[in-house]
């Protein structure tokens, strides 16, 4: 079924070469004809990578095995194929990676445990270990540093469109940039990243400091995205930091000159984690939930992301309903502490309810009018603290499917 109020996307930036990183994409078959759907993505020796994965108990071959190799903290190589998750698929799935792996490695001329591999589509399915590993050496003959958007286009599923950020920054006189390409539009409810996300940076700095930055910034962003509360058995965001770029030596997350990094790093992850929102399946409204006066940062975030992800609170922002009394009753059984009698909430940076109830006198026509716009603010605040957290979600329409 045909999607209502297209939500407003952001077109595919226009990404730069970052020095040590190489692209290539081919159609494979592996569950799609006459489109790409394999990505290789070369990096130069010495290449630093950093990683978040799903929490979930059930994660694919491709969680397991990165998971497994993210310790060595170096990458020469990224794998990833569309249309097909190998998740569920026991043994068959962990030879298909480890084929992937070892024929990635001999093209290259690199150690298997360099190269990392991400699937994405559909759960339950196995397919051929000589499938994708007979597209490698085609790929490596071809990778070249500008093809971001077919690369974005290559791991999309049912993405309506490749999605991508870019942003620099300056560590001390020397400006480094991050790239970044993502996927997703169903079974977004993270837990430390989200869908498939690589970013990019020509930046030198080890695997220990990335894996800080990335994972604080994938806290302030992928985290706190929800599309219908169901967590993928793939999430994977990876950052490969090249150290092509002549700079300072970091050696600490806290170094004063890793400040203006870490705060395009948190754009970068920020930028696609709402691209994400956008292109969810069935959107028609882009949400943002302020919640404040929380116990700690990380209880405004489990009530917002409970808010969010609350079927009835999704249908009253797609039927254009006045959406707090679903969002008490989330707080409710979020499980966090809240004060019944000093909950307020606002629509639009409209007052609606004040110290526990819904105010007598409130401007309603207002009210009503931003909600029946695609994009929607809102706020409560929990009265019991000062943490506070901001979630993004979008409506559910009957276009979800």
């Amino acid at each position: 079924m045909a999607r209502r109020n297209r939500l407003k996307r952001a077109a595919f930036p226009d990404m730069h070469p970052i020095d040590g990183v190489a692209l290539a994409t081919v159609e494979c078959g592996v569950a799609y004809q006459g489109r790409t759907d394999l990505m290789l993505v070369e990096l130069q020796k010495g290449t630093q990578i950093a990683g978040v994965f799903t929490r979930s108990l059930t994660a694919s071959a491709p969680v397991k095995w990165c998971r497994e190799i993210l310790p060595g903290g170096k990458a020469r190589a990224i794998v990833v194929n569309a249309g097909n998750a190998n998740a569920f698929t026991g043994r068959a799935g962990d030879a298909i990676v480890r084929a992937t792996a070892r024929r990635a490695a001999e093209v290259i001329g690199c150690r298997e445990k360099d190269v990392f591999v991400a699937s994405t589509g559909v759960i339950g399915k196995t397919f051929s270990p000589k499938l994708i590993p007979g597209k490698l050496a085609g790929l490596h003959r071809r990778a070249k540093p500008e093809a971001w958007n077919d690369a974005a286009a290559a791991i999309m599923t049912t993405d309506s469109v490749p999605k991508g950020m870019v942003r620099t920054a300056r560590i001390g006189d020397t400006v480094v940039t991050i790239n970044g390409i993502g996927k997703g539009t169903q079974m977004i409810h993270p837990d430390l990243a989200t869908t498939l996300n690589f970013l990019f940076t020509d930046a030198k700095i080890p695997s220990a400091v990335l894996q800080k930055a990335l994972a604080h910034a994938a806290d302030r962003s992928f985290n706190c995205i929800t599309i219908e509360g169901d967590t993928s058995t793939s999430d994977s965001l990876f950052l490969c930091a090249t150290g092509a770029a002549r700079h300072a030596r970091i050696t600490d997350y806290r170094d004063p000159a890793l400040r203006d990094f870490r705060r395009a790093l948190e754009e970068v992850c920020v930028g696609l984690s709402q691209a994400i929102v956008r292109d969810a399946e069935g959107a028609s409204r882009f949400v943002t939930l302020h919640v404040s006066g929380a116990a700690s940062t990380r209880a405004a975030r489990n009530i917002g992301r409970t808010i969010a992800s609350a079927t009835l609170f999704k249908v009253s922002m797609a039927e254009v309903l006045p959406p707090w009394g679903r969002m008490i009753m989330a707080v409710g059984k979020a499980g966090e502490r809240a004060d019944r009698d000093r909950l307020d909430i606002d629509v639009g940076g409209i007052p609606v309810a004040r110290n526990g109830e819904v105010l007598k006198k409130y401007d309603f026509t207002a009210v009503m009018a931003h909600l029946e716009g695609t994009e929607i603010e809102l706020a409560i605040d929990v009265g019991v603290g000062r943490g506070k957290a901001t979630v993004w979600t979008s409506d559910r329409s009957k276009g979800y499917g």
